[in-house]
């Protein structure tokens, strides 16, 4: 499409294509260095074509929260899928089951009762369910206590449950998006390592052998995908960085790929209006507690950085009292129509909010792409 971004109507996202390939290039290298797989997260991106440039560049398979977000996927003919949610719903459980004589399926179990119903599922269909082991490593949400009780369910699953083939643990710390330093973030991808890793270990005392040990989040992939043992990791955030990653330090700002573009509406002697609001921008200051990052958005402009200060569902507001050190240099540059780029404070949550992308290409030109599984939430 032979448009600019001035052209493009706000607020709207934007995708850089180099900075995207970049990121995608980052995660892959921890392959390469540390002989681990790569199955990138869906529900950041949302976008088949993403998906698929994930794997062209050596993704294993991908992970994702939602079945309805695996059902986009595997229409689409991706075919190597973890499920990396609890599902207890039999009819939900069945949606999937169904695709596994086309493609890789993996569940996940997280309780005795859980896996029951999933075993349940399965014998009716008279297949085996490969499933694999969430493991709570700290984040407190989902997921069976590493060590003895983890290893207790992996003897249920395979002593009780003929039709599930348990094949790995997996865990996420999302606990360390709330880290203040790189020491801490180490502590926890450690933590996130060896629950996995501790667990398995007393799985294979029972003679249980598990060739999958996966961990995720990505404040910690690269930290600890470096310990012997683990066999996969599950970045999702790292394809595009934001607020939240700058703030944590995992992810310099000019590796930000995506941002929200805005315009200015509004302009009054504290402050300037933009039309990029909690819609938009949504109003997290932060996953799991991290109050490091700055207001509600990084606004990027020619001449320097304001923040987004207050929003409200239609309406940015940056307020000279939160922006003193630049505002009226830079909001003096600035006149009604004016776009602006924001870095939003989480990426995922932004892009479920859009119908589609403004990729601009290497070459200069933009194109529109799907946000495919938009409000597949289910």
């Amino acid at each position: 499409m032979n448009q600019n971004i001035n052209e493009i109507e706000t607020p709207a996202l934007l995708l850089d294509e180099i900075k995207l390939n970049r990121n995608i290039e980052r995660m892959m290298k921890v392959r390469d260095t540390y002989g681990v797989k790569v199955r990138p997260h869906f529900k950041t991106h949302k976008s088949v074509l993403i998906a698929k440039r994930q794997l062209e560049a050596g993704a294993c398979g991908i992970t994702v929260a939602t079945v309805s977000e695996a059902e986009v996927l595997l229409e689409n003919g991706v075919d190597d899928i973890l499920l990396a949610f609890p599902v207890a719903d039999p009819k939900r459980i069945g949606r999937m089951l169904d695709w596994a004589d086309k493609a890789r399926i993996i569940l996940t179990i997280d309780s005795k009762e859980q896996g029951s119903i999933v075993e349940e599922e399965a014998a009716k269909r008279s297949l085996s369910a490969e499933v694999w082991i969430k493991i709570n490593s700290g984040l407190n949400r989902c997921g069976t206590e590493p060590g003895r009780e983890a290893a207790e369910l992996a003897e249920f699953l395979v002593k009780k449950c003929a039709h599930l083939d348990l094949t790995g643990m997996f865990t996420h710390a999302g606990h360390s998006y709330k880290a203040s330093s790189a020491e801490e973030l180490d502590a926890i991808a450690k933590e996130e390592a060896e629950s996995v890793l501790n667990s398995a270990e007393l799985c294979s005392e029972a003679g249980i052998k598990l060739k999958h040990l996966s961990v995720g989040s990505t404040p910690t992939f690269e930290r600890a995908a470096k310990y012997k043992g683990i066999t996969e990791v599950r970045p999702g955030n790292a394809v595009f960085f934001d607020a939240m990653q700058a703030g944590l330090g995992v992810a310099s700002w000019e590796e930000t790929a995506l941002t929200i573009l805005a315009s200015v509406v509004s302009k009054r002697g504290d402050r300037l209006i933009l039309d990029a609001g909690s819609k938009a921008l949504t109003t997290e200051k932060g996953a799991h507690g991290n109050e490091a990052v700055k207001g509600f958005g990084r606004v990027l402009t020619e001449n320097g950085e304001l923040y987004v200060s207050r929003v409200s569902e239609e309406h940015g507001i940056i307020d000279y009292q939160d922006n003193s050190g630049s505002f009226e240099d830079i909001s003096g540059s600035l006149a009604l129509n004016d776009k602006v780029e924001i870095v939003p404070n989480h990426a995922c949550v932004s892009v479920n909010l859009f119908n589609h992308y403004n990729l601009l290409l290497q070459d200069g030109r933009i194109e529109v792409l799907a946000v495919d599984a938009r409000g597949k939430s289910q």
